[in-house]
């Protein structure tokens, strides 16, 4: 017999016998669903296995649908049945004689916390996870941030809002502290608001917005915390991701992230390089009162009004390259040792042509002026990292943390400004900064819901200015003395923190908690002479209260006390150029502000609808505030004599803040996710300088709306839309602004890969409109940072499935009164 006939008599011969046992051994059909208990969403792809009771051998088994169902035939008898899904807790039925038809009904796994950080889930959360103490926001599900920047990110947060210019702010205040995976980073760098306009979206796993900060935190930032975590795998093997985009304007990027684990190693990395041109522009239109008037208030001499118009273009190009390398070193099951190198490097230019129009009474042109300001600007900062991290074997949650960070950076800008084509001023500006962090935690659990938790911080940080400002006098350029100047500002922060919190009776818990810090300031301007210390001594207690009503419901209250320290761009003393008659220029005797706030929210969780809502007051003191007025200098423009503007930060009085926010989830079925974040609030800022009162009463809002739904053919559409409303302070009235957001998304390669179309600022309404009117003048302006623009990204994932795993409202992460702060 040939090897041919052999094997076909083979498989006959089994499959007779097959036959035999299926006919003496009838089938039944065994059905069922498995859903997750916390949210009762259905899980799909879940396993179910009919195993024999006396080995627990598998005999046969299956998979569940999307809607969470299973149909599975199997030969009647007597089997223990498994139900497993990735993260969840097993469970498992036993000794189930199964003799005919049988439905097993609903099946409810627990998500099982302990085994969460061993897995990688690409999953398709919910947009907004809300927990007690803090909002939390999936980058990976944003589809309008696809091939964007962490600033595109921030834009989109709950709570969160970024002007044109890139300023963020948290309910309405730009004093706010960001943070990449707890810690300051030379990611941010010197520039905050350019550094985020060039880091890729796709290295951010998920935003923390953290209103009430507990005293782990830095008392750093009155309007609360941003804390952006980066991706990062533990999955054992070969897995990353990389993305590429292009867009118009021009614009072009490539980014990837990777991790290797094997081992007890863990190496991974995330690098990006962008290429991106922002087109922007501006309008001011001002109105100089030439009346003069003597001490009494009688006017002297009533001469006509100049009226000059100016508009800006800017031409900006932005080239970026960032990479972070990493190593984690599993010393032992409960030792791991984790260094990294950060390194950024970015060429700028922004070319802004400012045309200057002098008119008379009638509106006729008489004078024009270009003037246009050709600014480079190279970047780079360099960041190494040391964490050691001590899971004690005793109990749970019990460990210990040190941290050590050194970082370096440098800014150089020139520019060689030009009026009507000739050559008038040189301008260079360079600053270096060093800046070293230690930090060191330390978490005792107590019995079975306490945690006792103290540490130390230390910020170490310099920063050298140096600038340089020349104007032209005849062949030659001529060193300006008066503003020409090298600025040293060192800040050192050291700080101790405790705090202790409980669950009494699964019902009520509480975290509180002090920090003291102790801050030594030094400015010197060393051209100048100039020299000054500061030193303060702060005490900063948090208090954070919980309650559950029910399962679902729940109530927050929480208390701190927190700082605001000068940024360097709010103390540096040398002004802007790229106007000749509107200048900024930074504060270097400003002193830090003081806030207490407090807060009280409600959660309510409904399954396929949650909400949010939180009430909440703040009371600052000795705040900065922005005020513009005439520097008493005048510049020729056209002939004509005008008086210099400047806006900078002062410290006025105080300033009340109290809103209300509301934040909502809705899930109607398994391809609409909807989300909505309003906020209202209202700013009384009461104070006076140099003789002029700037009491101000501010009442804005603003309301941003998500909408996703899954089209035909699995495509996926995302709507994003934003209002901010009007808002006014003693100088300056501005005008609500709306922006619409819009992408398209489609799976490909077996889900392994994502190809976005999204359009920013569909209809290119993204533009601050403002009137400021002083004694002197009345401005009216318009400003848009960046023109609508489309961008088409595609990603690619290796060895990451694509999980099609919906949440619940309150998302992942182990129990909401947890006190990680």
């Amino acid at each position: 017999m040939n090897l041919r006939k052999l094997v076909a008599f083979k498989l006959l011969f089994l499959l007779s016998a097959f036959c035999a046992q299926a006919y003496a051994q009838r089938e039944v059909n065994i059905k069922g669903k498995v859903i997750e208990a916390e949210t009762g969403q259905p899980l799909e792809y879940a396993t179910v296995a009919f195993l024999n009771p006396a080995d627990n051998s598998v005999v046969t088994g299956g998979i569940t649908d999307m809607d969470g169902h299973f149909n599975i035939k199997v030969a009647a008898g007597t089997y223990n049945i498994s139900f497993e899904y990735i993260s969840f807790k097993k469970q498992i039925l036993k000794s189930r004689n199964l003799t005919g038809d049988s439905n097993l009904g609903t099946i409810s796994l627990q998500m099982d916390t302990a085994t969460l950080d061993e897995v990688e889930i690409i999953a398709e959360k919910t947009t907004v996870d809300i927990k007690l103490d803090k909002k939390i926001y999936n980058v990976g599900q944003d589809l309008t941030v696809s091939g964007g920047t962490v600033s595109d990110v921030l834009d989109n947060v709950p709570s969160v809002s970024v002007d044109v210019e890139g300023n963020v702010a948290l309910r309405g205040n730009e004093n706010v502290t960001i943070l990449i995976n707890g810690k300051p980073s030379g990611l941010v760098g010197l520039d905050s608001t350019e550094a985020l306009r060039q880091l890729p979206a796709d290295a951010i796993e998920r935003v923390e917005v953290i209103t009430s900060p507990s005293a782990r935190y830095d008392a750093e930032g009155t309007g609360g915390i941003l804390n952006i975590i980066l991706r990062r795998s533990k999955l054992q093997g070969f897995n990353g991701s990389v993305t590429a985009n292009g867009g118009y304007p021009n614009t072009a990027g490539i980014s990837g992230n990777i991790n290797y684990r094997t081992g007890a190693f863990n190496i991974f990395n995330t690098t990006g390089y962008s290429y991106r041109e922002a087109p922007g522009n501006s309008t001011t239109k001002t109105e100089y009162f030439n009346e003069e008037f003597d001490d009494d208030g009688n006017l002297i001499e009533d001469l006509p009004n100049t009226y000059l118009n100016e508009y800006r273009d800017f031409d900006r190009i932005r080239k970026g390259l960032n990479t972070n390398l990493g190593v984690e070193w599993y010393v032992t099951d409960n030792t791991s040792i984790t260094t990294a190198v950060f390194y950024r490097k970015s060429d700028n230019e922004s070319n802004t042509a400012n045309k200057i129009y002098e008119l008379n009474n009638s509106g006729d042109i008489i004078n024009r002026t270009l003037r246009f300001d050709p600014e480079k600007e190279d970047d780079h900062t360099m960041q190494y990292s040391l964490n050691f991290d001590k899971q004690f074997d005793d109990k749970p949650g019990h460990k210990l943390t040190f941290e050590f960070q050194l970082e370096n950076s440098e800014e150089d800008e020139n520019s060689l400004i030009s009026e009507n084509g000739v050559d008038t001023e040189k301008v260079r500006t360079l600053e270096k900064q060093d800046r070293i962090l230690l930090q060191s935690d330390y978490v005792l659990p107590i019995k079975e819901n306490g945690q006792f938790e103290f540490g130390y911080r230390g910020n170490f940080n310099k920063l050298d200015t140096d600038y340089s400002l020349a104007f032209r006098e005849n062949d030659d350029f001529v060193e300006d003395e008066r503003v020409s100047n090298n600025l040293v500002y060192t800040e050192h922060v050291n700080a101790l923190y405790s705090q202790y919190g409980n669950k009494i009776k699964e019902k009520f818990s509480f975290l509180f908690g002090l920090r003291m810090e102790a801050t030594r300031i030094i400015i010197d301007q060393v051209t100048s002479g100039d020299y000054e210390k500061k030193n303060y001594v702060g005490l900063f207690p948090t208090v954070n209260l919980g309650y559950e009503i029910s399962e679902d419901q729940s109530i927050m209250l929480g208390y701190n006390r927190r700082i605001q320290r000068p940024r360097s761009r709010f103390i540096n003393p040398f002004p802007s150029r790229s106007s000749a008659t509107n200048l900024f220029q930074g504060n270097p005797d400003l002193d830090p502000s003081y806030s207490d706030a407090v807060d009280l929210g409600y959660l309510n969780d409904l399954g396929k609808l949650t909400l949010n809502t939180s009430v909440y007051y703040q009371h600052a003191t000795n705040v900065f505030t922005f005020i513009t007025e005439a520097t008493g200098e005048t510049v020729i423009v056209g002939g004509t004599e005008v008086p210099v503007i400047r806006r900078g930060p002062v410290n006025l009085a105080t300033n009340d803040r109290y809103g209300f926010e509301f934040t909502t989830t809705y899930k109607p079925t398994k391809k609409w996710n909807m989300n909505a974040n309003f906020n209202f609030f209202n700013s009384i800022t009461r104070g006076d300088y140099n003789g002029v009162n700037f009491d101000a009463d501010n009442l804005s809002w603003f309301i941003r709306f998500n909408n996703k739904i899954t089209l035909p053919a699995e495509i996926e559409w995302q709507t994003r839309a934003m209002y901010m409303g009007p808002s006014e302070d003693a100088q300056t009235k501005r005008d609500g602004m709306f922006s619409v957001d819009l992408a398209f998304s489609k799976d490909v390669f077996k889900k392994n890969g994502s190809i976005t179309f999204n359009v920013s600022d569909l209809f290119n309404s993204r533009k601050r409109q403002m009137v400021s009117t002083t004694d002197t003048y009345i401005s009216d302006s318009e400003f848009q940072w960046r023109q609508r623009s489309f961008n088409l990204a595609f990603t690619y994932r290796i060895n990451q499935q694509k999980k099609r795993q919906e949440r619940g409202g309150r998302g992942e992460g182990g129990d909401d009164m947890d006190f990680e702060g």
